[in-house]
Order: structure tokens, then sequence, then C-alpha cells
């Protein structure tokens, strides 16, 4: 009997051993397991309401069964409470309340028993085995692995990475890349999620990252931080750009990059399906590395608008195909890469449009300010575009012109300044017909243009204010890269905001076209708010006065 014990001890420990080895887990976890298991089977002998526990010593096999009972006076539940005489048999001096142990004999395991301890066991061993995967790779997020083809699912592939599995969705493969079972395959883990599967490994072989970790390999002054890849951009599968930068000045990066004879860019080249790479030497200066994004195509001239960031760029007219590349690929990457929309035209699309700007502004002053073309045609060339700019710019700069004098500029001013008032005169008869109230007007930098497109979107009161969101009122709508600008887009140089809205489609709040801030758009909505709390503030008050004249009611 005693032999049979101890090839049970031994089996037992065996067991334990052989599994956490076999699933790498630690041998506690599967120690617990069969704890849990035995209790299970003990509580289906001795009675499901018993508190029953188990102890197996991982050392040398011995099993100790016990149920948890709590001393009584008088025993209302006999699966879990024991009265003190009894209880003074169990353990010398417990008293009522102590929670004693009563020991059990083991437990002869049945075939079903044996059955539902074993499910016990593989499920504890799977969720321990699942939680390992996760530990082991959750913390391995934007870190390249390889593993094996396993299968390819409704297009999506499934790759072994030895202890866990990672797919590669379709939007993440590169295009007309053939992959088959068996093969031996590199990718990003872009993200680790908690499955009741198992974790859920994402990987993928598009991402722009990808092509960064690809030359952090190849390249030793990457992967040591003297050479930084400040901005990537890919069309997988077809083309890229990275835009490098040296922290070392006597190291070329761009040459870094390639290599001798192009070995080194040529390996990640390989790696990305035959993936053309433009290495472009990175600067702070946007201008500069916007005309080294759209290589190989030459530019003429770069114009920055300081409100949104975007960027017209004149080309020759030869090199107009080349900028925009096939597709209008390359403007795509390079709006990718620099982070700023990009309109490429050419210097005779770009002629007209000064042309037809100075025009049109030259026009506008013209009857605005109600003096002759050619005193209109030189207040834009010296730059101004609107009246609100002839009207607050400094007195002294606008006397500065040639041919103009203090006298001469104060009228513009003042005239400048009467337009403005009857534009707003305008304004804000339209507004009241639209039925705004007069407390919107109040609001701080809210103008009577604005309050007009309040109007007409059914923005009316205080409370129809207050009700927005930020956002919702000011934000602006992020446009797509475009191949080619229309003729119509404004864009000549640096200009002062102007209560005049330009383009209201390409915006997203109501007021999206006036250039708020978004600090201007917290202060319109907190004022139009502030008078929820006037009210509240005035109901306490008189909340307080009501109750006090209860209280003196009940007193007499």
């Amino acid at each position: 009997m005693a032999s049979a014990i101890s090839a049970n001890k031994a089996e037992l420990l065996a067991i334990a051993n052989a599994v956490a080895s076999e699933k790498m887990i630690d041998k506690e976890i599967v120690i617990e397991a069969m704890e849990e298991a035995i209790q299970k089977s003990a509580r289906n002998r001795y009675g499901a309401e018993n508190d029953i526990r188990a102890k197996l010593d991982p050392q040398t096999g011995d099993l100790r069964l016990w149920r948890v009972v709590e001393v009584v006076e008088e025993v209302e539940d006999y699966f879990k409470q024991v009265d003190l005489k009894a209880a003074q048999k169990l353990e010398k001096g417990a008293s009522v309340g102590d929670f004693i142990v009563d020991p059990l004999p083991p437990v002869d395991l049945g075939r079903i028993d044996a059955q539902s301890a074993k499910q016990v066991i593989f499920q504890k061993v799977r969720d321990a085995e699942r939680e390992r995967q996760f530990a082991e790779f959750q913390d391995r997020a934007n870190e390249v692995i390889t593993g094996v083809i396993k299968s390819v699912e409704f297009g999506h592939v499934i790759v072994n990475l030895g202890r866990a599995e990672g797919v590669i969705r379709r939007d993440q493969q590169i295009p007309r890349e053939a992959a088959r079972v068996g093969e031996r395959v590199r990718a990003l883990i872009t993200k680790v999620e908690r499955n009741n599967r198992g974790p859920q490994i994402f990987l993928s072989r598009a991402a722009p990252d990808f092509m960064r970790k690809l030359f952090a390999q190849e390249v030793p002054e990457i992967y040591d931080g003297i050479i930084e890849i400040k901005a990537a951009a890919r069309d997988p599968g077809s083309r890229a750009k990275i835009g490098v930068i040296s922290h070392d000045s006597s190291i070329d990066p761009v040459g870094a990059c390639v290599g001798m004879k192009g070995s080194r860019v040529q390996a990640v080249v390989q790696e990305l399906q035959g993936e053309k790479i433009d290495i472009i030497p990175w600067s702070d200066d946007i201008a500069t590395f916007v005309v080294n994004a759209l290589q190989p195509a030459t530019v003429s001239r770069v114009v920055l608008d300081e409100d949104e960031p975007r960027i017209e760029v004149v080309v020759p007219d030869d090199q107009l195909s080349l900028a925009i590349g096939r597709r209008g690929q390359n403007v795509r990457l390079a709006s990718q890469l620099t982070g700023h929309q990009i309109d490429i035209m050419t210097e005779e699309e770009a002629s007209e449009k000064r042309s037809k700007e100075f025009a049109e502004r030259s026009k506008m002053f013209e009857e605005e300010l109600d003096v002759d073309e050619t005193l209109s045609q030189l207040l834009v060339a010296e730059g101004f575009a609107e009246l609100e700019e002839v009207a607050y710019v400094e007195l002294a700069e606008l006397a500065s012109i040639e041919g103009f004098d203090e006298e001469l500029a104060e009228e513009l001013q003042s005239r400048a300044t009467e337009a403005l008032e009857r534009h707003e005169a305008t304004a804000r008869k339209e507004r009241q017909a639209l039925g705004v109230e007069d407390d919107l007007a109040e609001m701080p930098h809210l103008t009577e243009q604005m309050l007009v497109v309040l109007g007409k979107a059914d923005i009316k009161t205080l409370d129809d204010l207050a009700d927005l969101a930020t956002d919702e009122l000011i934000a602006k709508k992020r446009e797509a890269p475009r191949r080619r600008p229309s003729p119509t887009d404004s864009m000549a140089g640096p200009r002062m905001k102007s209560d005049r809205p330009t383009k209201p489609e390409d915006k997203g709040g109501v007021l999206g076209a006036f250039g708020l801030s978004e600090e201007q758009g917290n202060e319109i909505i907190m004022a139009a708010r502030a008078h929820w709390f006037e009210d509240e503030d005035d109901a306490a008050p008189a909340a307080s006065e009501t109750q006090e004249a209860a209280d003196a009611d009940s007193t007499q």
C-alpha cells in the first residue's frame, strides 16, 4: 500500500514537471491546477456545500485534504459549521467564532471524477499558457519578428511565431506579394491584444515603421543613433520616401543609408519586394524639406500658408508630370513625409493665379476705398490683401509706401474703417432678419459676419451656442493632398486673419472658416454658458428663503 501511495506521489510530481516544461509555464501553476481539480472532485464526493481545500506538496508529492468549518454555539449549517464541543475534539483551545480545519481522508478518484479533474487541469494550464504568451509579446510592439507562414485564411496570413501565432491582415501585406505556406517571413508587431483564445498579435509588412526597422538592421549608424530617420512614407510594394538626418557632421546620412554600391538600401528593397526607396536629407526648414521630398523633380518656388499646414509649390512646365508622379504618387508621398498638403502648379498657372488675385484685390480696394486704379494696385503690390490690413496697420507703415504721405495714409485708414463698418451694418441687418438674438453679439470674438453664419446654421440663442462643443464651433476639416490646385485658390503668401470666410465648404466647425483659435473658441462657449451658472446662483437663495419660510410656519 505504501509503495502504491509513493508511486502516486511520484506520478503526480512527474506530470506536474512534464506539463510545466512542455508549456513553458511555472510549475506552481500546474500544482495549483491539480489542487483545484482535486478540490472539485472532493466536493462531488463530500458535497458541494463544503468548503474543501487541497494542498499538494511540490517537493514530496504529499496530498492533504480538509474542510474549513466555523465554530458556533448552535449549528445551523452542518456543512460549514460545528459546535464548540465537536470543535474541541478537532482543535484544542477552539472558541466560538474561530475557523478550524477538519481533516478529510484522501479521495479515490473514479473515472468521471478523474475526467473532470483532467479538464480542470487542462483549462488552468491553457489559461496560464495564454497569459504567458500575452506577457511575452505585450511589450514587443513596434519590433520586427520572424516567423513561418502557417496558413492563408480569407487573404489573411497566419504566422507561427514559435510560442504564439500572429496575423498579417490583407491591408497590412505588400500588394502582389505571394504568401506560401512554410516560408519564413519578417513583419512588424503593430499591436498585441488579449483574446479568449490567446493573445491576438497583429503584424504588418506595409507600415512605414517596418521599413524604418529594416534600415536600423542594415545601417549600424541608425541602430547606434548617429543617423535618425525623422520621417517615412510608403506606397507598399511600389515606392517609399524616408527623411534622414545625421547627428555627426562627418557622416553623410544619405550615403550611409545607401551603402557601398547600394548594398544597404538594396537589402531593404529586396525585403520589400522591389519597393523603390528615395532617401532624402531632412531639414528643419519646411520649404527646403518639401523641395527635397519632391525629388527627382526640380522646384522653382515654394509658398507657405501660415494658417494651415498647406504648401504651394511652383515647378517648371516640363517638371510637372515628374513632380506629381504616376497617379499622383510622388506628391502624395511627399505630402505624407512632410505632414503638409502640397499643391503643385506650373509657372504659367502660378502667373495666371497671381494676376487674377492681383486684379481681384485691386478691384476690391478701388471700390471699397473709392480710389483710382493706380493707388489700389500700389496697395496690392505692397502686400495688402484685405480691408482689415489697411484699417489696422500702423499708420507709419502705410505712410512709408513710396508716393504716400501721412495725410493720405490717414484718409485711406478712415475709408477702410468706414467700409468695414458698412459691411458690419449690412451683416447686422441680415443677422437680425435671421432672428439671431442680440445677446450673441455680446459674446467675445464674434463679429456680425460670424453671427450671420451662426444664424444660417440655426444657432440663434445663447442656449443654442452653449450646447455646442468647441470643435463643433471652430474645428477645421483637413483636406486630402491635391495633385493640381484650383486657379481660384488664394495662397500668395502670408496674410492677416480676416472676418471674411474664404472657403466655407472646406471647414469642419460652424465658424471654421474664420480662423478662430481653440482658446478663442473656448472663451466663446464658456461666455455663452455663463448664464446657466447665474441661474443656479439665483435659484439657491430663493430655495433658501422658501425653506426659512417653511421653518417659520412650522414653529408657529
